[in-house]
């Protein structure tokens, strides 16, 4: 998942904050431990630092406490953590995106919060969406980190161009969809009628779920061989051989959609930010809808918690920081310093929250939007899907062929 974010934006969210934050940070330290203050908290994070370190300051004032912020990109998450772990090193807090969850976890890289809820209340599932809780995420019912931000997929769309390709409403299945595609690229305003990000491993996999199927079998094994699977991929495939999509591997979904060569683009609520800041001119010109439907409208609940590092050298403080961070006026802050939406309950019914019309359908996708599998071994099972996808939609490989290879070697990933 991306962070899309400014740090005006931020410092004007941070400044209400700052009148609640004042108040809710000191009760938690006493709460906790009186003796964090003049205490260091280490944090890495793939949000953009800037804007981070505004949202923690509140806190840093009311308690005393120096919040560290170190700035990971998500594609050196994997090495950073792997060698965390051989070296016995790490932060005190980490953010840890929902796909790597397990392969933290089955590390050893973070601390259960089990045994500290009753002091942190602001930590225990109850305060977040059914789809993150402790069960659904760690299969035990221990609470291995913390939802910091919800993300969910939506199709966005250019109202404009569906409209001047004579269409009067979004796609709502996968047949409307597939046609909405062709009848736009057909336009003078557009070039394609979708993109599909080919970095995007867990896209086949919504498309699965769409088609009614799972991509792990009842023994819980991973199975792609599948009728349903096999759907997904043709669904794929489709947009690339009728030319509905871009080809090139470094397209830019945000310059193609706000251009109008793609004008439609599935991805999360972020994009939504960066239109508004990069793209003002087209306000009124775009919308989003939720997925369209096969058997089941299905979306991805993506997004990225926090979690207490295991061996932590300051773990009242990293507790302090952790529930500051889920608190509701936190969450509300970032919402709109950033447009990511809150994971905390309380703060996705917020009016600042629900005064943006598109949190309607963010909320309403959420309600049939699932994580993908809690296996360490994911991770390299979507990138095999994305290659051999890749293969077939862009160097023409055999299809038939090229599945029974994935099956194959999916089926030895351990």
């Amino acid at each position: 998942m991306g962070t899309i974010s400014t740090r005006s934006r931020c410092t004007a969210a941070l400044t209400a904050l700052a009148l609640t934050a004042t108040a809710v940070a000191p009760a938690m330290a006493q709460d906790a431990d009186e003796s964090i203050e003049g205490t260091t908290v280490e944090v890495w994070t793939m949000e953009d630092p800037a804007s981070f370190s505004d949202l923690v300051a509140p806190f840093e004032e009311a308690t005393g406490v120096d919040v560290d912020v170190e700035a990971v990109p998500w594609g050196e998450v994997g090495n950073k953590l792997t060698t965390a772990v051989a070296s016995g090193g790490g932060p005190d807090v980490s953010q840890v995106g929902l796909s790597l969850l397990p392969t933290f976890v089955k590390a050893g890289a973070l601390a259960d919060l089990t045994p500290y809820l009753e002091d942190y209340p602001g930590l225990d599932s109850s305060n977040f969406p059914e789809a993150v809780s402790a069960e659904n995420l760690s299969g035990d019912g221990s609470v291995t980190s913390v939802p910091w931000v919800a993300d969910t997929r939506i199709l966005f769309y250019r109202t404009d161009i569906l409209e001047e390709a004579g269409l009067d409403a979004p796609p709502a299945t996968w047949e409307e969809f597939a046609a909405a595609a062709e009848q736009m690229a057909a336009t003078d305003s557009a070039q394609y009628g979708y993109y599909i990000p080919q970095w995007d491993a867990p896209l086949p996999i919504q498309f699965t779920w769409q088609a009614g199927g799972d991509v792990i079998g009842p023994d819980g094994e991973v199975n792609l061989d599948t009728p349903e699977f096999r759907k997904a991929v043709d669904f794929y495939l489709d947009f690339f051989e009728k030319g509905l999509v871009p080809t090139a591997s470094d397209w830019d979904q945000a310059a193609g959609f706000i251009s109008g060569a793609a004008p439609m683009v599935i991805s999360g609520p972020y994009l939504a930010a960066m239109l508004k800041d990069q793209a003002p001119e087209l306000e009124g010109k775009w919308a989003v809808t939720t997925m369209p439907a096969d058997a089941a409208g299905t979306a991805l609940f993506a997004g990225s918690n926090m979690g207490l590092w295991e061996g932590s050298d300051n773990v009242a403080g990293a507790l302090a920081l952790l529930e500051y961070l889920a608190a509701p006026e936190t969450q509300v802050a970032w919402f709109e310093a950033t447009g990511q939406l809150p994971a905390n309950l309380e703060a996705g019914s917020d009016p600042i929250v629900t005064a943006d019309p598109n949190v309607a359908v963010y909320t309403q996708q959420l309600q049939d939007a699932r994580l993908l599998p809690t296996i360490a071994e994911w991770d390299k099972v979507g990138a095999e899907i994305l290659t051999s996808l890749n293969k077939i939609a862009l160097e023409g490989a055999d299809k038939e062929a090229t599945l029974d290879a994935l099956f194959e070697t999916v089926a030895g990933i351990e």
